[in-house]
């Protein structure tokens, strides 16, 4: 499905949320804190637009995606950054590899998102950590109606201009079925992911999960 719409992918997202998610990976580039000589895992990273702002910051980030057809347009706009095709349910990775690992609007496209969360800390290093911005539940009720019973509804109109309508349906439809903050924090903790806790972007259109691999006790503010 991704593989059809790689060379739009990056246009298609700024359309849909009017450039809003240049805010978002904003957030998450600070949120993953990647200092120079860290390695950090992009998991679900497309074409790498997630991935560069961690390699201008010094780190060796892998930019990692099952689809084939992402991968190549990145790397034809990004040839420096060492792509890899890579399952979350299987990371060709060792062990304790990552001082950080992230992932960004791609763990609600994951079969079994427990089993994705268990692979990142698998290839996290005691002490690492673990970003993941993704689309959430808006925290105001009035919010959350107009959001689910508006905006939402008019996606897919505006996704008719794509080269693969079915494909954005198919995402709009798996943002409404996604879990909300605390439950999926609550996951997090379930698989091993200490500290957990979140920071909601847009009024909770949007929510940053963080969490920790071993003994830290620091943890994100809940908006």
């Amino acid at each position: 499905m991704f593989d059809s719409v790689a060379h739009r992918y990056d246009l298609m997202n700024d359309v849909l949320t009017m450039g809003i998610d240049r805010s978002w990976r904003f957030d998450v580039v600070e949120a993953v804190d990647a200092q120079p000589g860290e390695m950090v895992l992009d998991v679900a990273a497309g074409t790498g637009t997630s991935s560069v702002p961690f390699a201008d910051a010094g780190a060796e980030v892998f930019p990692t995606d099952l689809s084939l057809g992402m991968l190549r347009v990145g790397k034809q706009r990004e040839p420096h950054l060492p792509f890899v095709a890579g399952d979350a349910l299987q990371l060709p990775f060792a062990d304790n590899s990552f001082h950080a690992v992230t992932i960004s609007f791609g763990l609600r496209n994951v079969e079994d998102t427990a089993a994705a969360l268990r692979e990142m800390l698998r290839v996290t290093r005691p002490g690492g950590r673990v970003v993941v911005c993704e689309f959430s539940t808006p925290t105001a009720p009035w919010f959350r109606n107009l959001y689910q019973r508006g905006a939402l509804r008019v996606l897919p109109h505006v996704a008719k201009l794509s080269s693969n309508p079915p494909a954005y349906q198919y995402l709009i439809e798996s943002i409404m079925a996604w879990p909300d903050q605390r439950r999926l924090a609550d996951l997090m903790h379930e698989v091993g992911w200490k500290a957990v806790g979140w920071r909601n972007l847009s009024g909770g259109i949007v929510a940053l999960h963080r969490g920790w691999k071993g003994g830290s006790s620091e943890q994100v503010d809940r908006d």
